[in-house]
């Protein structure tokens, strides 16, 4: 199986690494517009050949893992150089958008739209880990525009690297993801921005961050550079979530100034549901 991979960062490389082990035969192909990274994924191992946009019509698979910023315009390049045979696969986190601006593109049924949800706050080729998808969920849109024998090659693959699949719209997916992903990337960010303009001796931050701030501060480690374009994609759905999470901010604020603790109380033993929600999650 030849499976060419477009940006061979950590979700790209996790997929050319997990393809690799569960498809020993497979050759991978890696386009990346960084020579840099392409030459280190070459020397991790996880790509075989340093591939172009001309190795795609003979791929039986083409992996696009770019930032959504430019992820329109490498998808219609990709379909654009496909084979008749060629599955073309994203992996982004918005999709709606994306969607819309391949609906009418004569290769259309060569696409499957995918977002497996799953990854670090770490990039480029060094972060690519081989397990990075097994057990994770994959969302799947409008799988029924895509060609099924196309379909099939795509969910062996997700089968074999142990992902679970998940179905749904564009406009629900672009929406769902802006609460339970988006939303967790700003509060990271911001919460980073409010200690570090709060605390300027850098040193109290370190002596006195305890395990909770750490991993709720983890996310803004992030690439502002894949982040800040996905805000802007699905903007309007950000902006409805951002709105929420800031009436709550200040209810809860509200409740602390007022000496209403009880209310506090109660407030946090109801979002306590969360757990059972979340259980199994890793």
């Amino acid at each position: 199986m030849k499976v060419s991979v477009i940006g061979v960062g950590l979700i790209g490389g996790s997929f050319a690494l997990a393809i690799k082990e569960s498809f020993p035969e497979s050759s991978i192909f890696g386009i990346d517009k960084s020579e840099a990274h392409v030459k280190e994924a070459l020397e991790i191992g996880f790509i075989d050949v340093a591939g172009t946009m001309e190795d795609l019509a003979d791929s039986d698979v083409v992996i696009v893992a770019v930032p959504v910023d430019i992820s329109i315009k490498v998808l219609k390049e990709a379909l654009d150089h496909a084979g008749d045979n060629t599955l073309v696969i994203d992996a982004g986190s918005t999709k709606f958008k994306l969607c819309e601006a391949v609906k009418d593109h004569p290769k259309r049924r060569n696409y499957l739209s995918a977002h497996p949800i799953a990854g670090t706050e770490f990039s480029g080729p060094s972060a690519a880990i081989k397990d990075l998808y097994k057990e994770k969920t994959n969302i799947v849109c409008e799988v029924e525009k895509t060609a099924f024998k196309l379909q099939e090659r795509g969910m062996e693959i997700f089968r074999r690297i142990g992902m679970r699949i998940r179905y749904m719209d564009p406009e629900s997916h672009d929406r769902h993801i802006a609460y339970v992903s988006h939303l967790s990337h700003i509060s990271s960010f911001m919460l980073g921005k409010t200690v570090l303009e709060k605390e300027k001796n850098e040193r109290d931050i370190f002596d006195l961050a305890g395990s909770g701030f750490a991993s709720t501060v983890r996310l803004a480690k992030s690439s502002p550079a894949m982040w800040s374009p996905i805000f802007q994609q699905n903007k309007e759905n950000v902006l409805e979530t951002l709105n929420e999470y800031i009436q709550n901010l200040s209810s809860f604020r509200d409740l602390i100034a007022n000496d209403e603790f009880g209310e506090v109380y109660n407030e946090m033993e109801r979002t306590n549901h969360i757990k059972s929600i979340l259980n199994g999650i890793s």
